[in-house]
């Protein structure tokens, strides 16, 4: 009786100690944020450094698992979800960032920024009323970022004015509202709006046969594989946020979420600087490899006035005055 008594005994304490055990680790919170970016590019090594640190300074009780390749689907699909509770954030740029606030898509405005620091005053004086706004949608901005200058890329014609576009099948991000604006403007031109992931396969077969892209983005995605013509004046800049649900943060805790925030801020600035001289070096390489076409003044001057009309139209398709506290039209 007494040895039957002692085992009970021993088991039961064995249990309770692996309870008790288990109790005192951590739970792991699995943060799933979602990008269009391979994992082995500039912003797959960022955010994959992003979710070491997280992990070490939570002690495990965060884990970040990003989804590359924009295997959850588009932009659009991403913040939708983001909406829903499937994931926790996103990795996007203007046009994604606009299907939670509008008027973010005018920071991509053609002709309206010639340097990243005209760029960097605009996004700085609007990113509060930004902010705010994309805040009151239900979501948490970690940071914003660049996805690279925007020039355009043609495949076995050069363009070199607005009128080389005439006849030709431009790709351009299916929610980008200023492209399809800047297209009317010009006219004559039969436009292919597309998800990003649909552009390889399309300038693949054809069906496109330009694009406007950061040069590190062409890279990246294989674009330029299948470009090779290169205008090198500029016609914008492309940028990008990382956003969270507050209803995903809000379940971290005060503690983790916090961690989370401050090496969200220090990954999107080292991103910045990353990938403004990642986006440099990509530049360089396609113009070895490419037919170039330096853009004189007026013809520059043939495209602002092309920009400046496509601006009119689009001023009055946002809400608000973004436009005009940029300055441009």
């Amino acid at each position: 009786m007494k040895r039957h008594f002692l085992t009970a005994l021993a088991v039961g304490s064995l249990i309770t100690v692996a309870r008790a055990a288990s109790a005192e680790q951590p739970s792991t919170a699995k943060i799933r944020i979602a990008t269009l970016a391979p994992k082995q590019s500039p912003w797959g090594k960022v955010f994959s450094a992003w979710a070491k640190a997280v992990g070490d300074k939570t002690n495990g009780a965060i884990e970040m698992q990003w989804l590359w390749n924009g295997t959850t689907g588009p932009e659009g699909s991403m913040v939708a979800k983001v909406r829903s509770g499937q994931i926790a954030g996103a990795a996007i740029t203007a046009p994604g960032l606009a299907s939670i606030h509008a008027p973010i898509i005018a920071l991509q405005m053609p002709g309206a920024f010639k340097t990243w620091a005209a760029l960097d005053r605009a996004r700085d004086a609007l990113k509060g009323d930004f902010d705010t706004a994309i805040t009151k949608a239900g979501f948490y901005v970690s940071g914003w970022s660049d996805i690279g200058v925007r020039h355009t890329l043609s495949r076995r014609f050069a363009v070199i004015r607005p009128v080389d576009l005439r006849g030709k099948a431009p790709g351009y991000i299916a929610n980008d509202l200023i492209a399809a604006k800047v297209f009317e403007a010009i006219g004559g031109i039969t436009p292919r709006p597309a998800e990003v992931g649909e552009f390889l396969p399309m300038l693949t077969s054809g069906a496109i046969n330009s694009l406007t892209a950061p040069s590190v983005t062409a890279e990246q995605l294989q674009w330029a594989s299948r470009l090779d013509h290169l205008n090198t004046g500029v016609v914008g800049f492309g940028v990008g946020a990382v956003v969270f649900s507050e209803a995903a943060l809000a379940k971290l805790g005060i503690e983790n979420r916090e961690i989370l925030e401050t090496t969200g801020t220090a990954a999107n600035l080292a991103l910045t600087r990353l990938i403004r001289s990642e986006d440099d070096q990509a530049f360089a390489r396609l113009k070895k490899r490419m037919t170039v076409h330096d853009m004189t003044e007026a013809e520059r001057a043939d495209w602002e006035r092309v920009w400046k009309k496509a601006c009119e139209s689009v001023k009055t398709a946002l809400p608000g005055d973004v436009l005009a506290k940029i300055g441009y039209c």
